[in-house]
């Protein structure tokens, strides 16, 4: 009996292609990943930030022919289109929307199986794809998936609120610390350089309902973060280390305590509370 491979569409997922000689150097000054090297087959995660280091928005890029797709928030895709516009200057680039659907798949496609790059962020995330396939499951679970593996979404950081550090898009392969300049880079290597990281991203754990975004966790009176997105019995949270790591938490009354995922648990042992 064959296994039924999980598939899901994303429709919350869209495509910028971008074409063009300069395509890769154009790029390549913006993001906070390395765009020059990424080969066919792949996929970097990235993310375009404001010239004061700010998080706006996510992005992977993934070469298509001559040119790459950058796969984004459907609800973000024209502001993006805009913005690349407005950079762009004599760069020989062209831009558009693209109509290519996005999937996500928790397992290894066969080999020869088109369409689909590892998802960088993390192997347990599994893999995006970009064609016509068929999905199996919907896009509820791939959410569901993300947050058992406690990894932030666009929905935990909005635009233009938090810094990519805070994101952990650090630790989930989202900034080249080597790379050269970058929009928004020397707010982003100075919090690296000094190593102190006050805050990051951590799944929250409690029972009952998911409590409503903006939702202040306390360490006794302290606030110790900020709910973000969340399902039944966990959410995401910007915390504030020093008081949410092995705290006694509580969530709009509820008992509450922070998850460290196995892969940024060193990172976060090193930073100083």
């Amino acid at each position: 009996m064959s296994k039924t491979v999980a598939i899901a569409h994303l429709p919350s997922r869209a495509l910028i292609a971008v074409s063009g000689p300069d395509w890769r150097s154009f790029l390549q000054g913006l993001l906070t990943q390395d765009v020059e090297t990424v080969a066919a087959g792949e996929a970097r995660f990235a993310a375009l930030l404001t010239p004061q280091g700010r998080l706006l928005y996510d992005l992977f890029v993934i070469p298509n022919g001559d040119g790459a797709w950058l796969d984004v928030a459907a609800q973000h895709r024209d502001a993006i289109l805009q913005r690349l516009t407005l950079y762009r200057l004599r760069a020989k680039v062209e831009l558009a929307a693209d109509s290519t659907p996005v999937f996500a798949r928790f397992d290894a496609p066969a080999d020869g199986e088109a369409g689909w790059a590892p998802d960088p962020r993390l192997p347990a995330l599994g893999w995006r794809g970009y064609g016509a396939f068929e999905a199996t499951v919907d896009a509820a679970a791939y959410d569901t998936h993300g947050l058992a593996l406690g990894v932030p979404s666009p929905a935990d950081w909005g635009s233009d609120k938090t810094y990519p550090i805070e994101a952990n898009f650090d630790l989930l392969n989202g900034i080249d610390f080597k790379k050269g300049c970058f929009v928004g880079q020397e707010t982003t290597s100075r919090m690296k350089r000094r190593g102190v990281i006050k805050s990051r991203m951590l799944p929250i754990v409690f029972e009952g309902p998911a409590p409503a975004p903006g939702a202040e966790l306390l360490n006794g009176d302290l606030r110790a973060g900020e709910m973000l997105s969340g399902d039944e019995g966990r959410a995401m949270a910007l915390v504030r280390l020093d008081r949410a790591l092995g705290a006694a938490l509580t969530v709009e009354g509820r008992p509450a305590r922070a998850e460290v995922p196995s892969w940024m648990s060193a990172a976060v042992q090193e930073e100083p509370a």
